[in-house]
């Protein structure tokens, strides 16, 4: 666990400053009023005001350092604020915590005992009767589908069942408020999707949960969001109000030649056109701009004009990370894109054409169990290529044999043109890695760190100064070069991680899930310089557990049980999904989706808040069948449209049917 005070981001006074787009219309379970905590001279939080209902799930979202997890320790009762009127279950936090389930970022169980051995620790604490025990016990364990592994070791779960068992432990002494400080960091889509429905299923109870999270396509589960950064709220809304305040519009724009309609769009984007952001994704880009019309018509003309290709433009709604960044770019708070220091000119002639890693019929075997089965896997010089799949899918191993840490059991690879020693000295200096566990030295600074990445790499003495500068420009941790890695948030060390792993200007980068933990702004900045790397010739493969941003990988294929499934641009593999997702507005969502998987496989339906996400084969006959469902149970519906995949949508349908 971590907090904010451990932040290396200097915090500027200001007024705190927000606009609620929604008003609270009952008794509020918590009541923050003018809440500061200040650490000696540094302020962390800066006078926010909230309130959370019962029964709502309320998304505190925003940056480390945005003041989030010292806020979960004021409200959960560790830590006394400095100023403000704070109120949970209509006392102070300390009097209310045995009415406070609190799950940190990193969660506290005891990883050598076995699954009831950690519940039944944490009953013991909270005086709970045996009979309320044995009764939640059966009841938890079967709403986190986890009543199978009552014996297994806490240390032999995935990391989405050691997700589930924490939130059990917290929910074992029936609080009424749960505080969960970015529960899903690390969790594969498809145990992210289940636990968020858990999430909407204890709300319906009449939990009342606060979550903090970095990813913004989960705040769309949210019924409330507040945007924090800096220590102050930003704003508050639903997730539709907070888009609908942005007053932009979002176009998707897809050519064959990304980059020069990047750079022929971006230079129009401070001007006087509609313009206002340009994104590049793998195979897309998005541009917000300020007039739907208006910004479509230039988009196309300022194309024609220089000659570049148009397949395709769609218009489409914001997203809340569009929300969050614009805002953030609106008060200047967003930090400049450092281009990095090259001393070394790639062939440019080999882009999109030479293979850098290849593989064919890889397999490899673990004792008597096959980890990864026949993949086959190609990425060319100038290519971003995403290797994703549910934990134990065998990316990790996949990736350990293409880099040559781990010898295949079968197959062939070919890395950066060599077959053979792909462990030699000269071809490693060719290649960066950044592991899912950062390979940093927590006693070591973080300028001792990146001086032995520099001498591990043979980076020459007189570039080294330039490029470890670079490095920590980028993290945004000048003057702080002397600070122990050890101290640094999850955030800032993958972001120093990443540095370390392409100093040296690497021809081939392997990178297994870099931005986990990392805050949208950072987030956006790191694969700016992904893409800038890709762009200069190097070879990317790519590993994420969050599908928002695998949309910015050119091709990418899915991993099941160590297979491949799928394969082809983000695109392609939405557009290969068979039937229809549709999105409904029920009047009562928790029994809508009870109702509905009753007859639907339950990876057909999702809660999103106030909405359910359902996938149907046969949208014709079902739909129909759909209204009468719910209407034969006395729910009604609102709306009901049908709406493109997402990724995750396209992800989660694919492994569950391959499953199958």
């Amino acid at each position: 666990m971590h907090t904010t005070s451990s932040s290396p981001s200097p915090h500027r006074e200001a007024e705190a400053s927000y606009a609620p787009l929604s008003s609270p219309l009952t008794t509020a379970i918590i009541q923050v009023k003018g809440l500061q905590k200040r650490y000696g001279r540094l302020t962390a939080v800066r006078g926010i005001d909230f309130d959370v209902q019962a029964g709502e799930v309320f998304g505190l979202i925003g940056p480390d350092g945005a003041g989030k997890t010292t806020t979960f320790h004021i409200l959960g009762g560790i830590m006394e604020a400095t100023a403000g009127d704070i109120q949970v279950l209509g006392q102070a936090p300390r009097k209310a915590r045995l009415g406070i389930g609190y799950l940190t970022q990193q969660f506290s169980l005891y990883l050598d005992l076995s699954l009831d051995e950690n519940l039944r620790y944490i009953a013991g604490l909270r005086s709970v009767s045996d009979r309320d025990f044995a009764e939640r016990r059966d009841k938890y364990l079967r709403l986190m589908s986890l009543e199978k592994f009552g014996d297994r070791l806490a240390g032999q779960l995935s990391g989405g069942m050691k997700q589930k068992l924490a939130l059990c432990c917290a929910l074992i002494y029936k609080p009424e408020v749960l505080l969960l400080d970015e529960p899903t960091t690390g969790v594969d889509p498809v145990s992210r999707r289940e636990f968020w429905d858990v999430l909407a299923a204890l709300a319906n109870e009449g939990v009342t949960i606060v979550v903090a999270t970095p990813y913004l396509d989960e705040a769309e589960r949210c019924n409330r969001v507040a945007l924090m950064y800096e220590g102050q709220i930003q704003q508050i809304g639903t997730p539709t109000e907070l888009k609908n305040s942005l007053g932009l519009h979002r176009l998707e724009v897809r050519t064959s030649q990304l980059q020069a309609v990047e750079q022929t769009l971006e230079a129009q984007s401070s001007g006087a056109t509609a313009i206002r952001d340009v994104q590049t994704f793998g195979d897309r880009l998005d541009v917000l701009v300020s007039d739907i019309e208006t910004g479509e018509t230039q988009v196309r003309q300022l194309l024609h004009q220089a000659h570049l290709p148009l397949d395709s433009l769609d218009q489409t709604q914001p997203t809340l990370e569009n929300v969050f960044v614009t805002r953030l770019r609106q008060q200047g708070l967003e930090p400049p894109f450092i281009s990095f220091p090259r001393s070394i000119q790639r062939d440019r002639s080999r882009l999109s054409t030479d293979a850098a890693i290849y593989a064919h019929n890889l397999n490899r075997m673990f004792g008597t169990f096959q980890a990864v089965k026949n993949v086959n896997v190609e990425v060319r010089y100038g290519e971003i290529f995403g290797l994703l799949g549910a934990n134990g899918a065998g990316k990790t191993t996949t990736i350990k044999m293409l880099c040559g840490l781990l010898e295949a059991s079968s197959g062939d690879i070919s890395l950066g043109g060599e077959t053979g020693n792909l462990r030699s000295g000269a071809l490693r200096r060719r290649i960066g890695y950044m592991s899912q566990k950062f390979t940093l030295y927590d006693d070591l600074t973080i300028a001792q760190n990146l001086e032995f990445y520099a001498g591990v790499y043979s980076i020459p003495q007189r570039l080294r100064r330039e490029k470890i500068a670079w490095v920590i420009a980028i993290c945004g941790l000048e003057g702080q070069e002397n600070l122990l890695t050890g101290q640094l948030p999850g955030g800032w060390k993958q972001r120093v991680a990443f540095g370390a792993s392409v100093m040296h200007e690497p021809e081939i980068l392997f990178l297994d899930e870099p931005t986990s933990g990392v805050d949208p702004l950072a987030r956006r900045q790191f694969w700016r310089l992904i893409n800038d790397f890709a762009r200069q010739g190097t070879a990317v493969l790519v590993t994420t557990h969050y599908l928002e941003e695998a949309e910015q990988c050119n091709r990418m294929s899915f991993l099941v049980a160590g297979e491949t499934v799928i394969e082809g641009s983000p695109s392609q593999i939405k557009n290969a999904q068979p039937g229809k997702l549709i999105e409904i507005t029920p009047d009562q969502n928790q029994a809508a989706s009870d109702v509905l998987k009753q007859t639907l496989e339950f990876w057909r339906v999702s809660i999103f808040a106030d909405r359910l996400h359902v996938v149907v084969d046969d949208p014709h006959t079902e739909i129909p069948q759909l209204r009468d469902q719910l209407e034969s149970n006395h729910i009604k519906i609102h709306s009901l449209r049908s709406i493109p995949y997402s990724l995750e949508d396209a992800f989660i349908s694919t492994v569950q049917r391959s499953q199958k």
